[in-house]
């Protein structure tokens, strides 16, 4: 009979044995980074070049179910939304500082399982991680993460400056990650139903929950824009579906758009998982949210160089804002835009 795996109480770290315990082999890879964790503060320089500060938080049971996320993949989860909001605003992630509140059903190696997928995010992202704190909790886990960048201020993309008769293009697809969560939750719902159940058949659909559980952040599109010398009037990026983000630059660049239904880049496991589900694919990437791609508009003039690039689809235009905001579908029909995506505060179950 095999011995079954010690777990450490947190209570025998403290909270200050738990930070050095988990920080004490960081390697400081960025010359802006002066001094990283074990001081009061970090240290950061900047000379030059504009700061670009982003911070999200996750939490137990709301923005995340460990029924069936394992802990390494919610580390590098939490460090990619981020590092992709520093990419909606065409700028290089630097640093992190990662906060969490653990309550005492956690031990010191689930923890390090936590932080295994935040070193292996700050590794592939380049990151250094300066600092953070750590507080108990009664409810779960609450992890919550300030990443830092760096860009020249003319290179920065806002949300506000697109213009009427631009091109609107987003990277990737979309509608993976939300049919990803919507397989997860099934299968939940299976085992809740009969514990003794076989473990679920996932073959076929690794890419949908791959999206879901391990997001990457599209650093490779905003090195492919600058390679081609295209720079995006506005961007953003899809947290919480195609329709809020695209209504999100609308509203605060007052202009409109039309976008059309068969050029949304939408992957086969989606459509599959769709289709299977009884639910419209087009609807899910316009609403899903979590794909963090982005999407950004850009100057008809770069419509020739757009085309070579192999993971940006042009998905419509923009346009005056009287014309609203229109969905034209398939065929041929209008209808307006509408943000269906996820809302905090609201019961998103209605």
């Amino acid at each position: 009979m095999s011995e079954s795996k010690k777990y450490t109480e947190l209570s025998a770290l403290g909270e200050f044995g738990l930070i050095h315990h988990l920080t004490k082999n960081i390697r400081l890879k960025n010359a802006s980074t002066l001094k990283g964790v074990g001081d009061d503060a970090a240290v950061l320089s900047y000379e030059g070049k504009k700061l670009l500060v982003s911070t999200d938080m996750m939490i137990q049971d709301i923005h995340f179910d460990l029924t069936y996320t394992p802990l390494k993949h919610l580390g590098y989860k939490a460090v990619a939304s981020n590092v992709s909001d520093i990419c909606a605003m065409n700028g290089t992630p630097r640093q992190i500082v990662v906060s969490l509140a653990l309550s005492n059903h956690f031990s010191v190696e689930g923890t390090e399982e936590l932080y295994a997928g935040i070193y292996l995010a700050c590794e592939h992202y380049g990151l250094d991680l300066v600092g953070g704190d750590t507080t108990s909790s009664r409810t779960g886990m609450c992890i919550s993460i300030t990443v830092i960048g760096e860009a020249e201020e003319q290179e920065i993309v806002y949300r506000n400056t697109a213009k009427e008769n631009q091109l609107v293009c987003v990277s990737g697809n979309l509608g993976a990650a939300y049919m990803g969560l919507q397989l997860l939750e099934r299968e939940k719902t299976v085992f809740s139903g009969n514990p003794e159940a076989a473990q679920p058949d996932f073959s076929g659909y690794e890419y949908i929950l791959e999206r879901q559980l391990k997001p990457e952040a599209r650093v490779d599109i905003i090195r492919q824009l600058r390679e081609k010398e295209i720079h995006p009037t506005a961007m953003i990026d899809i947290s919480d579906g195609l329709a809020s983000e695209m209504l999100h630059i609308c509203k605060d660049s007052g202009i409109g758009c039309n976008l059309y239904e068969e050029k949304i880049p939408i992957d086969y496991q989606t459509f599959k998982m769709a289709e299977e589900l009884n639910m419209n694919a087009t609807v899910c990437a316009l609403s899903g949210g979590e794909d963090y791609e982005l999407l950004f508009t850009a100057p008809l003039e770069a419509y020739d160089t757009l085309l070579t690039l192999e993971s940006v689809s042009i998905i419509g235009h923009t346009c005056k804002a009287g014309e609203g905001c229109n969905l034209i579908t398939r065929d041929g029909n209008s209808f307006e835009l509408q943000a269906q995506g996820w809302t905090n505060f609201k019961n998103n179950a209605e």
